[in-house]
């Protein structure tokens, strides 16, 4: 692709990576009462899912998964159902720093599933791929090579920013030392999360 395609795509891809959303607000909680590192699962499925939704716009697959509807609002629901447990576990969960276990480590793959499922799900997403992307790109002429450089691209920027938020939202949470204020805190992104969860069960 030429290089004013893809510096076009970067910072229209960016700005929608970027702007705050149900997404952002659900990583951001889990960072804010978990830490940075108990994070990285999750926007790790976060990027997991933007890169399918990319691979099945790329494909022409996405017009044909329109036709399956029920599916995407099925994993829409799954994920959302998650970000309620999440949400749940927060409200409910003791008023300090959460200590490594083999429980912790084993629901790191839970966290990365939820944030592929979130993804899929997620309206904002899913407009983006099949309706902002195409004016972006031309898809018919989307060869191997292009869509490895546009996939290079993607991975960066959707997986820096996400960082970034991560990152922002754990030094504001070190910043906090009393128990009462992680209680607080807790609630708070629980809220959040619930919040996210709601927001995305009530677009179409």
């Amino acid at each position: 692709m030429e290089f004013t395609s893809l510096a076009l795509f970067a910072g229209v891809y960016f700005l929608a990576v970027a702007s705050p959303g149900p997404a952002v607000a659900a990583l951001v909680a889990r960072s804010l009462s978990s830490g940075f590192r108990r994070s990285l699962p999750f926007a790790a499925g976060i990027a997991a899912g933007d890169l399918i939704w990319f691979t099945l716009t790329a494909l022409g697959l996405s017009v044909l998964m329109q036709s399956f509807h029920g599916v995407f609002v099925a994993i829409k629901y799954a994920g959302c159902a998650y970000l309620v447990y999440l949400a749940w576990k927060l409200w409910t969960a003791p008023a300090e720093a959460p200590k490594p276990s083999a429980a912790a480590r084993g629901e790191g793959w839970r966290l990365f599933l939820g944030g592929i499922a979130l993804t899929l799900g997620n309206p904002k997403v899913m407009v983006f791929f099949m309706s902002i992307l195409p004016l972006v790109i031309d898809l018919n002429a989307l060869t191997p090579l292009a869509f490895v450089e546009v996939t290079a691209l993607t991975m960066p920027i959707i997986g820096g920013t996400m960082l970034a938020y991560a990152y922002a939202a754990d030094r504001a949470r070190r910043l906090v030392a009393s128990g009462r204020a992680m209680r607080w805190i807790n609630r708070a992104t629980g809220g959040v999360m619930a919040g996210a969860a709601a927001a995305i069960a009530a677009r179409g």
